[in-house]
């Protein structure tokens, strides 16, 4: 990269459960993107490539971006599963970063089915899921049942992580706990509603020892990021709002995710903790430096898993680290203050990339009744299983 990017402009829909609102996802798209131009004090007429993330159609990205403008601009559809807006936004950083373009937009947007995510298999064929291998490892260890596929999974990180380092279900419901009190101040979530421990512990199981309150729900919705160059941001007098990305990357799957067997790994400990090792290089900063984090909770197992891959605390700590508050309000750092996956919701075009709107209001200091006090430095964390982690370090 021979320059840095900047956030100039971002915006995004109300997160909602599937079928609950009379809208499409071009619709979705129209709004979270004349948000962040709006936002950005720009016309669409200045935007020179646009990289769309969404798990539709082929070229639903062109069908969305058209009810911003009719320019004849490059249009990319990216499709990475649930890290697929967060690879949107890194490619858009890089068109940037490397001199190609002084102004790109990053759009995500999902709609989606209700219920459960399926396995993957599209046909139905099992063996040709993009995820069979993942599943498979699964398989050997913990059997495949009935429950959903996804809710398999991390249910079965989260026994083993209950196993090798004593994890408690206290602790795991503490997360969602935390999440959904803090998307009560969220105007964008899905849920507002705040649930204690107990209603967490005593709702449906859906795989154990995850309970309903502990999953993240499917969701419509879209996000909008404007990225421009340092020569762009000064040009057009966005200096007062500009959010710098100091430093991003993205891993895929390596041996480590798949030699000892575990689901722990399997679901992405370690390519979260490769990704954050190079973001951290990139920008010069470290977990010390964090103050506010939007994670991937998919499931609260996941979130106390990526604590130990950032770096936040060592591996098997991560349930102390959320029962000591160290993770919220008036702890060390403050995670997913926008209610995170489980509460904020998760179409999953559009997750990655509301994860930076969120951190960019938080930075500017803009997050109303959610703001982290004194934010300067924010961290977003994306992952897909087949698979993908994105690490962002934005700062202001």
């Amino acid at each position: 990269m021979t320059g840095t990017a900047f956030v100039v402009g971002v915006g995004m829909t109300r997160f909602v459960k599937p079928e609950s609102r009379e809208w499409r996802y071009w619709e979705m798209a129209q709004e979270a993107g004349g948000a962040a131009l709006t936002d950005a004090g720009l016309d669409y007429g200045l935007i020179e490539q646009a990289v769309v993330g969404h798990c539709q159609p082929s070229t639903a990205a062109q069908r969305a971006v058209y009810q911003l403008g009719l320019t004849g601009i490059p249009v990319y559809n990216v499709n990475n599963n649930c890290a697929t807006g967060s690879t949107a936004l890194l490619m858009a950083r890089q068109f940037v970063a490397s001199g190609l373009n002084d102004c790109v937009l990053a759009l995500g947007f999902e709609q989606m089915k209700k219920g459960a995510l399926g396995a993957g298999a599209g046909s139905g064929d099992f063996a040709a899921s993009p995820v069979a291998r993942h599943y498979g490892v699964m398989a050997a260890r913990h059997g495949f049942g009935t429950t959903p596929p996804t809710a398999q999974i991390f249910g079965n990180a989260a026994r083993e992580h209950m196993e090798r380092y004593g994890t408690t279900r206290e602790q795991l419901a503490a997360v969602a706990e935390k999440n959904h009190r803090h998307s009560a101040a969220n105007p964008c979530a899905q849920f507002r509603d705040v649930h204690t421990r107990a209603d967490i512990l005593g709702a449906r199981t859906v795989h154990d020892p995850l309970t309903k309150l502990q999953c993240s729900p499917t969701s419509d919705g879209a996000a909008a990021a404007v990225l421009a160059s340092e020569r762009f941001v000064r040009e057009h007098g966005l200096q007062d709002q500009a959010v710098a990305v100091a430093g991003q990357a993205m891993t895929t799957d390596t041996e480590d995710s798949f030699a000892s067997g575990s689901c722990i790994d399997v679901v992405g400990r370690p390519m979260s903790r490769a990704a954050a090792t190079r973001a951290y290089e990139e920008s010069g900063l470290g977990a010390e430096d964090v103050d506010v984090i939007e994670l991937h909770d998919c499931f609260s197992v996941n979130e106390l898993l990526t604590y130990e891959a950032l770096g936040l605390c060592a591996d098997g700590e991560s349930g102390e680290l959320v029962a000591s508050g160290a993770t919220t309000y008036g702890g060390r750092w403050v995670v997913n203050p926008s209610g995170g996956l489980i509460s904020k919701g998760h179409p999953l075009g559009a997750t990655g990339i509301a994860q930076c709107a969120e951190l960019t209001w938080q930075l500017r200091g803009l997050a109303g009744g959610r703001q982290v006090h004194g934010a300067r430095v924010g961290l977003a964390h994306n992952i897909g299983l087949g698979g993908a982690a994105v690490v962002t370090l934005l700062r202001r």
